[in-house]
């Protein structure tokens, strides 16, 4: 009877990146660590990027061959597992197809599940892909590893498979192990004010919530405990439209102490602070198409997105640092916020006049220490639907 669970190594390289390239792939039982099958190819001129998908695509298959369930992936390529997951993007388009094809295959299993492994605990599968690139070099192939026998368990204990051919290498426990905690940032747009209703600019001026917002400011405080029970932080732009929506959240999360931060302020509008889009659109038509066209471009009198842009990434960055592998509420404006998730997203900049931002809307952005990224939410305001 094919096994339920398998885990799965596999690597891949090239001689000169690009150069001669080729991968391996190993499939085990998950309980006893014996070896399944075992995969190989050399791929000609290649990078060592696309021989490790070749690599993790040759072992999926195997797996599927196999009849297994699911799958415990285990690689030493960071950029694959990291991809894989969705926590980074793939940039390469010649790696956009391997990717697609590997997630095809992905789909073929009840479950899979990525983890990153050292390259020592990896060495059956780094010699098999050594092995490949030898021949796709026209060197003398490396010997393949001989498979290890597995450990055999105690009575009532569950076995102890040996990953690579090294047993020392193998980790206490098969359970997958992420890269990397995710830093969590909840991004709350402050609720209702009279200014919202009446679709005026409302930039620096301190515009207090209406009574409608209060109530959304209650509403987005239950939402996010539900969101995050565990808040290590509650950061606020020190306007009062903010600093109450926070205080009604920090309120619901039990009373997490909320901090001002005055670079989440919103943009200076200058002279349009309190206008509507028509009335700007009729007294300042030249500096409106300016501004709509460019982010360097800012109201007359007032800051450009760019500037708001820099206070955004410096409190984005402030918290990586001040709360890693924790969640943290941040109360902002429509700007701050446009421009966190245009960057969390890779956007362009007519993503800023595109996107619309609900009052009480919250946003959920992942950040890894080495860069990854996932945006899990956007704009979610079914918390305020009974309002």
């Amino acid at each position: 009877m094919a096994p339920r669970v398998v885990s799965m190594e596999a690597d891949g390289g090239s001689r000169g990146n690009p150069g001669p390239a080729g991968y391996g792939a190993v499939v085990r039982d998950q309980d006893t660590g014996e070896v399944l099958a075992e995969r190989s190819e050399s791929l000609g001129t290649a990078t060592n990027n696309v021989a490790e998908y070749q690599g993790l695509i040759a072992g999926l298959t195997a797996a599927a061959e196999l009849g297994a369930a699911e799958v415990d992936v285990r690689m030493d390529s960071k950029l694959v597992v990291e991809q894989m997951c969705g926590r980074w993007q793939i940039k390469h388009p010649g790696l956009r197809p391997l990717a697609a094809q590997a997630a095809a295959l992905v789909g073929r299993f009840s479950a899979v599940r990525f983890s990153w492994i050292p390259r020592e605990q990896n060495r059956h599968a780094d010699a098999l892909a050594n092995a490949a690139m030898d021949a796709a070099a026209g060197r003398p192939a490396t010997a393949a590893p001989t498979a290890q026998p597995s450990t055999a368990a105690a009575p009532g204990q569950p076995a102890a498979p040996i990953i690579g051919s090294d047993p020392a290498t193998a980790p206490a426990s098969w359970e997958p192990r992420p890269t990397f905690t995710a830093t969590r940032l909840i991004l709350v747009r402050h609720g209702e004010t009279p200014y919202t209703e009446q679709r005026r600019y409302s930039g620096r001026g301190d515009v207090p919530l209406s009574e409608r917002g209060r109530a959304q400011a209650r509403a987005t405080g239950a939402r996010v405990a539900e969101l995050a029970p565990s808040v290590a932080a509650v950061l606020s732009s020190p306007l009062s439209r903010c600093t109450a929506t926070a205080a009604s959240i920090a309120g619901a999360l039990g009373d997490v102490p909320v901090r001002t931060e005055d670079d989440l302020i919103e943009c200076d509008f200058g002279q349009w602070e309190g206008r509507t889009f028509a009335e700007v659109r009729q007294q300042w038509p030249g500096e409106m198409d300016a501004w709509l066209a460019s982010p360097r471009i800012a109201p007359p009198g007032g800051e450009s997105f760019t500037q708001v842009a820099e206070r955004a990434h410096r409190v984005i960055s402030g918290l990586l640092t001040a709360y890693p592998g924790e969640t943290v509420v941040v109360v902002s404006h429509v700007s701050p916020i446009k421009l966190m998730l245009r960057d969390a997203l890779a956007a362009g900049d007519g993503f800023l006049h595109r996107l619309f931002l609900d009052a009480a809307g919250i946003s959920v952005l992942d950040m890894w220490p080495d860069g990854g990224v996932a945006v899990r939410t956007v704009n979610d305001t079914a918390h305020l639907a009974a309002l």
